[in-house]
């Protein structure tokens, strides 16, 4: 199962995140963003973590050839689109951009409905990410995702799960969409509940989220 660390600011941070067990690091390039960092200082912190680690960089309604430069200056190993980006973009994005840079667009969740735009999405993007859904904010609210939507969810490609997830909640997420019924299941994306502040991460909590998975026995 991978395990996403969103809102990385610091490289310390960063580092021993990655040594804790988390496979990707996400970092937030929306400039109105409190999580915002630049793209020397994401290259700064890419460059010193392992190899092995997802670098992902959230964009929100970016323009394609920003995003091809960007992946440029700072190593980046995926591009996290979080605005209303259409199948189109997504299709387009996909055919200038190298095939090893995975392309994740993440949705905010509010009602059933909502998912059935999701599955036109399948065929241009490799992972999918369910958020929870606020009327001001696109993500890092600390809002849980109401779950009970997600039942009838079957995607066909692999999808990262969102929305106010904690230390505390997480062994609840887990055991729903892995231990009862997969549908595609990936990982899980966290940012807020493991911080002290935005960007600034509560390494203690880090280490609690991961002890928590180790007592699932969930393999990382």
């Amino acid at each position: 199962m991978r395990v996403k660390i969103c809102g990385i600011t610091k490289l310390e941070q960063g580092q021993a995140i990655a040594q804790m067990g988390a496979t990707a690091l996400g970092f937030i390039c929306v400039p109105t963003s409190p999580r915002y960092i630049t793209a020397e200082k994401i290259r700064n912190i890419v460059v010193q973590l392992p190899k092995n680690i997802d670098k992902i960089g959230v964009f929100v309604n970016p323009e394609i050839d920003f995003l091809s430069e960007i992946i440029i200056q700072t190593q980046l190993t995926g591009i996290q689109l979080h605005g209303d980006e259409s199948p189109e973009f997504c299709h387009q994005l996909r055919q200038s951009i190298p095939d090893n840079i995975e392309i994740i667009k993440a949705f905010r969740i509010k009602s059933p409905q909502d998912l059935t735009r999701v599955n036109s999405y399948e065929n241009y993007v490799e992972t999918l990410l369910l958020d929870a859904y606020h009327p001001d904010k696109l993500g890092g609210t600390g809002q849980t995702l109401d779950w009970k939507i997600l039942k009838d969810f079957h995607p066909t490609c692999p999808w990262f799960l969102a929305g106010g997830l904690t230390p505390e909640n997480i062994t609840v997420s887990i055991q729903q969409f892995i231990i009862e019924s997969s549908h595609k299941f990936c990982g899980i994306d966290l940012s807020s509940g493991v911080e002290i502040a935005p960007g600034y991460k509560d390494l203690i909590k880090v280490k609690k989220l991961f002890n928590s998975l180790a007592q699932l026995r969930v393999k990382v």
